[in-house]
């Protein structure tokens, strides 16, 4: 099986060193709806992202992944105006949200839905006012128009037949439903989601799958799904973008990651580290470039909870005990 280079390869060119090794690509028509250049993120001394550049564009969806506390969430966050960048530039829809005020980000936020992992449906609202509830907040329609609309969207996630019911009452994919015909209640242009698929059984996460697929076949919409789920992510992805360690190491079709996912064992020495670490998280194999950076810590440190490099001069500490 032969890789192909243009999708794969991350040896910086003259473009590639630019953007810091991510080549990106246009999977829509038209302007991008959100846009990151150079986007960084540090919470005290520590920086958890780092040059981040990408591309969102209209009706396309794409899947954010990496291991534990690879900046996932930070971008997403970032991206929806919870927190600003601490360098570079995050525009939605043409606009510098860094540059927007309080009440020009609420305004723009209309035009963005977010599916939160838990659904964070609010427990003593029916289904149906809980899909209301934004637009009763956002907007001056009269009660009838938006008892319409709220059949309307419970009818898109395959739910009318709960709308008295509340959230205690309903399944755990039946609340990832009713949150999704919530974020869909003021007709978004961007759906952001949060691990869609977490804490469901396998039956009911294809069916969130193929719903999102249907979603933004039939709304146009442009979708960004946070996921570890690999089944999920290739089964809805149009891009892939794969973060380690705060900086995002590949950004490609979900075809390129197919092949590395696929690339044979007895071939892997061809690809380089970082092609090694995409191919052993998207496998899930325990052995690999990833598994090794995690173990490369010294046990005595994450003991102490310290950088004990620093206190021997880089030197390693070895036991004053003779081994038999």
């Amino acid at each position: 099986m032969m890789m192909t280079t243009r999708r794969v390869t991350m040896a910086p060119d003259a473009e590639a060193g630019e953007r810091g090794g991510v080549s990106l690509f246009s999977q829509g028509e038209g302007e991008p709806v959100i846009s990151c250049r150079g986007v960084a993120k540090r919470f005290g001394g520590q920086t958890v992202l780092s040059g981040l550049d990408l591309d969102i564009m209209p009706g396309e969806t794409m899947v954010i992944m990496g291991g534990s506390g690879s900046g996932k969430s930070t971008t997403l966050r970032m991206m929806i105006g919870s927190f600003p960048p601490s360098e570079g530039a995050i525009e939605l829809f043409g606009r510098n949200i860094c540059a927007m005020d309080e009440d020009e980000l609420n305004e723009t936020r209309k035009k963005i839905g977010i599916l939160f992992q838990s659904g964070a449906l609010f427990n003593s609202m029916t289904v149906a006012e809980n899909v209301a509830l934004p637009l009763h907040e956002h907007t001056d329609l009269d009660p009838e128009t938006i008892d319409i609309m709220v059949k309307i969207k419970l009818e898109l996630v395959g739910l009318r037949e709960a709308a008295e019911k509340y959230p205690a009452q309903i399944s755990g994919g039946m609340k990832k439903r009713a949150g999704l015909a919530r974020a869909l209640a003021l007709d978004p242009k961007i759906l952001f989601y949060d691990e869609p698929s977490a804490g469901l059984d396998p039956v009911t996460s294809a069916a969130i799958d193929q719903l999102m697929v249907d979603l933004t076949q039939k709304l146009g919409v442009a979708s960004i799904v946070v996921t570890h789920e690999m089944d999920s992510a290739f089964t809805i992805a149009d891009r892939m973008a794969m973060l380690h360690k705060g900086r995002m190491i590949m950004v490609d079709k979900r075809e390129a990651y197919e092949e590395l996912r696929d690339y044979p064992k007895d071939r892997i020495g061809e690809l380089n580290e970082e092609q090694q670490l995409i191919r052993q998280f998207l496998r899930g194999d325990h052995e690999g470039p990833m598994t090794e950076s995690h173990t490369q810590n010294s046990y005595e440190a994450d003991l102490l909870g310290a950088d004990l490099s620093k206190l021997t001069g880089g030197r390693a500490i070895q036991t004053t005990r003779r081994i038999k």
